[in-house]
């Protein structure tokens, strides 16, 4: 249900359920968070793809497996008794960790979204450092539609990608919106033809693969911390970040390449 590669330093999480628009699983779920945590402590991998197979990157969680289904897979009789909370924290184990995960992830994550992003699925791309859509690719805010509030980040991803107005109209509507809407909208950063998604996606990648790792990570960290922090707050993180830095290897090689007028070599350390 989920393949794993890595190749010139880029692991690549594609959602293999292509029959089921690659709708993700609890246990499909779970593998993700789990590549994306042992990326963040693996040196060998600097840069991470989530992308999938078929025609849809993911169309939102799968809910045709439901809780309520006994172990021989029918329904069972009697749902259980739902207790106050059991949703809450149904949505914090779950579509909440994934979409921490990735904002979390110390690699640079870059979606390559290759046909339907619904619901999770949308929230799945839009957590992403970056992101490159087929031009077939649509994004739908499907909860509304459904009369549900949306979960996995998305009124907390979407102010801050459109601005709070757009993200009203997004979520508020459901409407489809097309590839070439979502970059205008600031959704995603790049569209390709469908047949060039891969390269675009791996041409991206090894770039952030040959770049200072660790500085990455650093400012990764500072971009999303500052959406939320006074200027102060943000200063003094961006000073720290800079103290740290300053220790690796690689800021090192950067200096001494722009003194030595030479391209650096980065090694992710």
């Amino acid at each position: 249900m989920i393949l794993r590669t890595t190749d010139n330093g880029v692991l690549w999480i594609t959602l293999n359920r292509p029959a089921a628009l690659n709708a993700i699983t609890p246990d499909q779920r779970e593998r993700v968070i789990s590549r994306l945590f042992e990326a963040s402590a693996d040196p060998d991998v600097r840069a991470v793809v989530i992308t999938a197979t078929g025609k849809g990157f993911c169309a939102g969680a799968d809910l045709r497996g439901g809780a309520a289904a006994d172990a021989s897979g029918s329904a069972a009789a009697r749902p259980p008794e739902r207790v106050v909370g059991d949703v809450a924290r149904l949505i914090q184990r779950g579509a909440q960790r994934l979409v921490s995960a990735v904002l979390d992830c110390e690699k640079p994550v870059l979606a390559a979204v290759n046909g339907t992003a619904a619901g999770l699925g949308a929230h799945l791309a839009f957590a992403c450092d970056l992101v490159v859509a087929a031009e077939s690719a649509t994004f739908i805010e499907v909860f509304a539609r459904r009369g549900l509030v949306p979960d996995g980040g998305g009124a907390y991803l979407l102010p801050r990608l459109v601005g709070p107005q757009r993200a009203k109209e997004l979520l508020f509507f459901g409407d489809a919106v097309t590839a070439a809407d979502a970059e205008r909208l600031g959704l995603v950063n790049r569209v390709v033809p469908d047949a060039g998604l891969e390269k675009a996606a791996r041409d991206w990648a090894e770039r952030l693969a040959t770049g200072p790792t660790r500085a990455f990570a650093l400012t990764k960290q500072l971009v999303n911390a500052s959406l939320e922090a006074d200027r102060g707050t943000a200063f003094a993180a961006e000073a720290a970040a800079q103290e740290i830095n300053m220790t690796t290897a690689d800021a090192r090689e950067g200096v001494a390449a722009f003194v030595e007028r030479r391209r650096p070599t980065y090694r992710g350390r």
